[in-house]
């Protein structure tokens, strides 16, 4: 029983520590201007107070399937909250207002692993009241009622904090936006609907990469587009490159810019494919290309509404998108990563902005080492608004 208890009491720290880094998280960094961004922090510690109750009363049991069982019930929390504490990173250092209940698809792992915490942190009330002589299945029952009413007035409590202060930031209008409509903007269309790019924007991209959690390098770039012509310049300091790149097409007329080298003239296959956002659109976002797009719910970005959606990623895939990956892995085979590509569509029905991340092998990128991976953000923004496509300087 001595060890059981040691082991119960071991998962309950580790749903403790999960618990207190997203309380942390929300704490620190949940930032969207409204009224009450304090108190949904401060709501946030009802799941980590549990938690700890579980290390304090852990649900110990003497029948092996019994024992089993609660294990199990920590486990699954701990599974679930681990994703959902790096899908909360990423909605916490977005852009713009972070929604934290976007839609149900984006919150119900958190409400599964709060109710499992709590089922699993209940039933250890419940021997702690009721008494080890007590009959197993009265106490199995007992902490599962137990856990039910933690599980309402904790998440009751941060949901409707989180709601009210996302409705008050909502109902703000901001006057302009440089990422789409906001004043009387109809909702976004579906994440199954066609996803375009704008006639003209303003392009921003960086991806950066890493080896065996290391940091490896950074691609930084900058540009526009006028339809098909476009023009943008970036710096890369990676293990494969390091110096200004440039690429600029205008009619059947092509520029590129290579490190320690002045602009030539190039024929169109060699900025074919590098066209940022419209090579995303084309390639990822295509309705052939999505595979059971995930909606993610509605946010705010700099006070543009805008639909969130997600899609799985593959190497391929990414390779093709954005040729530039090549500035971070060479001609490495990254067929076999996967990985995620979660993208906003506005108002106006395009494409503003996207965020992606993907891992595999390090084979080919690194010796001696396991794995790689690749994080990226493009935006686009100032999206129909008139920009001139110029001839590089000579």
């Amino acid at each position: 029983m001595r060890v059981r208890l040691i082991q119960l009491r071991i998962l309950g720290a580790a749903l403790t520590a999960c618990w207190l880094a997203a309380f942390v998280l929300v704490l620190a960094g949940y930032r969207p201007g409204g009224p009450l961004d304090l108190v949904v922090g401060l709501a946030a510690i009802g799941p980590m107070l549990v938690a700890i109750t579980a290390v304090r009363y852990p649900p110990i049991a003497r029948d092996e399937r019994a024992f089993a069982g609660t294990v199990w019930l920590g486990i699954v929390a701990v599974l679930l909250l681990v994703p959902s504490l790096a899908g909360l990173v990423t909605q916490l250092t977005g852009r713009g207002p972070q929604t934290l209940l976007p839609s149900g698809e984006a919150a119900y792992p958190w409400l599964l692993a709060l109710g499992a915490t709590c089922v699993f942190a209940g039933i250890g009330l419940a021997r702690r009241r009721l008494g080890d002589a007590s009959v197993r299945r009265r106490r199995i029952l007992v902490g599962t009622g137990l856990g039910m009413v933690l599980l309402f007035v904790t998440g009751a409590a941060f949901a409707s904090a989180a709601i009210v202060n996302e409705l008050s930031v909502s109902n703000r209008l901001s006057i302009a936006s440089r990422f789409g409509p906001t004043e009387s903007a109809p909702e976004p269309p579906t994440c199954t609907d066609p996803v375009v790019a704008g006639p003209t924007a303003r392009l921003q991209l960086c991806m950066d990469g890493s080896v065996d959690g290391r940091y490896s390098g950074q691609v930084v770039i900058d540009g526009i587009r006028n339809g098909t012509d476009l023009s943008w310049t970036g710096f890369a300091a990676t293990r494969r490159a390091l110096g200004t790149f440039g690429m600029t097409r205008i009619g059947d007329q092509a520029w590129e810019l290579q490190p320690g080298q002045d602009w030539k003239r190039v024929g169109h296959a060699e900025v074919d494919g590098h066209d940022l956002d419209r090579q995303i659109v084309a390639v990822a976002l295509t309705p052939s290309e999505q595979n059971a797009p995930e909606d993610r719910g509605l946010a705010y970005i700099e006070g543009a509404l805008a639909r969130h959606c997600r899609i799985t990623l593959v190497g391929t895939t990414l390779r093709k998108a954005i040729p530039e990956v090549g500035l971070l892995v060479g001609d490495a085979d990254i067929s076999r990563w996967r990985g995620e590509l979660d993208f906003w569509v506005f108002a106006d029905g395009q494409l503003g902005q996207i965020d992606g991340r993907i891992t595999g092998s390090a084979v080919g990128i690194a010796e001696d080492a396991l794995q790689a991976g690749i994080r990226f953000r493009l935006l686009a923004y100032d999206r129909g608004l008139p920009v001139s496509v110029l001839p590089p300087a000579p």
